[in-house]
């Protein structure tokens, strides 16, 4: 079994609300699976707040945020409005 990210649930959750739109999959079917997404999303809150206090990178579910190189501290992107 691979490893699932949050990009496969996003996935998940675009081909449902498509199928659901399509009339190709019912609500009750619908709602099931975004219950388990926000139980998902609550799990993933709760790594991100345990990795903050144990100093951790994460569990992978989350992408992780590539390291800067040493002596980098920051990185301040500019952009043009209009």
């Amino acid at each position: 079994m691979s490893k699932k990210t949050i990009e496969d649930l996003r996935s998940v959750l675009f081909d449902t609300i498509d199928a659901v739109k399509e009339g190709k999959m019912d609500i009750d079917r619908a709602k099931t699976i975004s219950d388990l997404a926000q139980v998902m999303v609550n799990t993933a809150k709760v790594e991100v707040e345990h990795a903050k206090v144990t100093g951790q990178n994460g569990s992978g579910f989350l992408e992780k945020q590539s390291e800067l190189p040493k002596g980098i501290t920051g990185v301040t992107v500019h952009r043009l409005a209009g």
